[in-house]
């Protein structure tokens, strides 16, 4: 792992803090695709590169949602390795992985310090990267998703609307509650190093899922009967929680298939048209366990468990 400090790539070895704590970095690049005529970054088609890692939950969502939204032809993508080492993350010739066809790039670092020379801060995907200006527009998930289904609603399917006006307040109301117990309540105990900070951390994820199962008890989705981005940014982490998080993390004091209602629904939204196609599990499960050395030393990579995510959900 590692991180730049005013354009110079330093390694560090650890992600917590010095009381034990995981502290996530904030996004750097906040910039927006805007639909006015005098906005600097416009929707035009061929114009943006997304650069993503397959094993990440953030990059996830972003990569689900293009292809929900039929975004593949006017957004270019490139995926790096599953591994990441104390260089970052790579490009290359592995399965599924996509070269950087836009800059030629070894690392994503080098997108990084193209877009900012005295860059401080660690080099994370998703990306979205601007052909025209040369440069990073935003590199915040949860930004990304929002552009995608309003300043790229016309570029792509019409149909197809992950966040629609009237849902919006309640689909931001959603992503909220969800993101710290849950998407960032993950890494909390998996990147604690006290055993206060990992139970400060898997404890609120567990009442969280319990109140999530509970609520997709009465509803088909988060915001109820439409998939929204809530629902994208949701599966992501549970799509990963039995084959890496429940072990590799210490997110242990149950499984997401006890869950039956989380466990349905991670199914319906992986059977959705287009949605598996996205979901590599060996890249998911070769980065986690290979990657996080000090988590598991060994590197060895597990070859279980077996989950059966075509199985009927029931849910409509």
């Amino acid at each position: 792992m590692g991180m730049f400090e005013n354009g110079r790539w330093l390694v560090k070895r650890s992600w917590a803090s010095d009381d034990g704590r995981f502290k996530r970095q904030t996004s750097q690049f906040r910039h927006w695709v805007k639909t006015e005529q005098d906005a600097r970054f416009q929707p035009d088609e061929g114009r943006y590169h997304l650069y993503v890692s397959l094993a990440c939950p953030w990059a996830h969502r972003t990569v689900i949602a293009r292809k929900l939204r039929g975004l593949d032809s006017a957004i270019g993508l490139s995926v790096v390795d599953p591994f990441l080492g104390e260089d970052g993350w790579f490009f290359s010739d592995a399965p599924g992985c996509i070269p950087d066809t836009v800059n030629g790039a070894r690392y994503l670092r080098d997108i990084y310090l193209k877009a900012d020379p005295q860059m401080t801060g660690r080099v994370t995907t998703p990306v979205l990267w601007d052909t025209h200006e040369q440069t990073i527009v935003n590199n915040e998930s949860r930004d990304i998703l929002r552009m995608f289904s309003t300043a790229f609603l016309p570029l792509g399917d019409p149909r197809v609307n992950l966040c629609p006006e009237h849902l919006r307040q309640d689909i931001d109301k959603a992503l909220d509650e969800i993101y710290e117990p849950i998407n960032n309540g993950v890494y909390r105990a998996g990147f604690a190093t006290t055993q206060a900070a990992y139970e400060e951390a898997v404890i609120p994820l567990f009442e969280s899922l319990e109140k999530w199962d509970g609520v997709l008890a009465r509803q088909r989705f988060v915001g109820g009967s439409q998939l929204t981005e809530a629902d994208l940014c949701l599966f992501t982490t549970l799509f990963r929680f039995d084959p890496v998080y429940h072990y590799h993390f210490k997110c242990n004091l149950l499984r997401l298939r006890d869950f039956s209602n989380l466990w349905g629904f991670v199914r319906d939204v992986y059977q959705t048209p287009g949605v598996a196609e996205t979901c590599n599990l060996t890249h998911i499960k070769q980065h986690y366990f290979s990657s996080h050395e000090a988590i598991n030393p060994t590197r060895i990579v597990p070859v279980g468990p077996k989950l059966d995510y075509d199985e009927p959900h029931g849910r409509g």
